[in-house]
């Protein structure tokens, strides 16, 4: 397939990305850039300059709501993607109603507890739709454990090892490297396999 081919394919999907921050940032405008029909996005925070280490946003956005200050960015890149922002805390009650039109949805939040969250609310309200998440991103270095790994609809990118803590922090490499796996798993459901790869 050509760009045009993939761009054709692609602009009559739909992917919810679930958080904003550095791997939802990140995921996020890879998928604009290949030309995805239509991203819903969601996070309840505001952009800190300690963010700007790793998420795609910039100064003059600090303070600002990360979902929305991520919409303006993305139309800056593919006018021709439609972005639906959510200012919102996601939790049960709501991620049914935020992501139930999506072909595929991606977890980019921080904490364990809410990246456990959305896996039971996605598996039990909607089993037949793919979850791919980050798991395994702090630190630098160490590209050889990058992994992604199946476990039926569920597919988790990262090392699965490095997680943060104070000591071993999230860096713009590492973030951004498990971020674009996330965006070319997505491809790969949205699209087939790649039959022009050796190997």
């Amino acid at each position: 397939m050509n760009f045009e081919d993939i761009k054709k394919i692609l602009k009559t999907k739909t992917v919810g990305i679930a958080g904003c921050g550095g791997l939802g940032s990140n995921c996020a405008v890879a998928l604009a850039r290949t030309g995805i029909g239509k991203l819903i996005i969601a996070d309840f925070d505001k952009i800190e300059e300690s963010n700007l280490n790793r998420q795609y946003y910039f100064y003059d956005q600090i303070g600002q709501a990360k979902a929305s200050a991520l919409k303006t960015i993305i139309q800056r890149i593919n006018p021709e993607t439609i972005v639906e922002s959510h200012t919102i805390l996601l939790e049960p009650a709501n991620i049914p109603s935020i992501f139930k039109d999506c072909d595929v949805i991606v977890e980019a939040f921080d904490r364990t507890e809410m990246k456990e969250m959305i896996m039971k609310v996605i598996s039990n309200n909607f089993p037949e739709k793919h979850l791919i998440m980050g798991i395994g991103m702090a630190g630098w270095g160490a590209n050889n454990l990058f992994t992604d790994k199946e476990f039926g609809n569920l597919i988790i990118c990262g090392d699965g090892v490095n997680e943060i803590r104070e000591d071993n922090p999230p860096l713009a490499p590492r973030v951004g490297i498990v971020a674009n796996m996330q965006a070319n798993v997505v491809l790969e459901i949205l699209l087939g396999k790649n039959m022009n790869q050796i190997g």
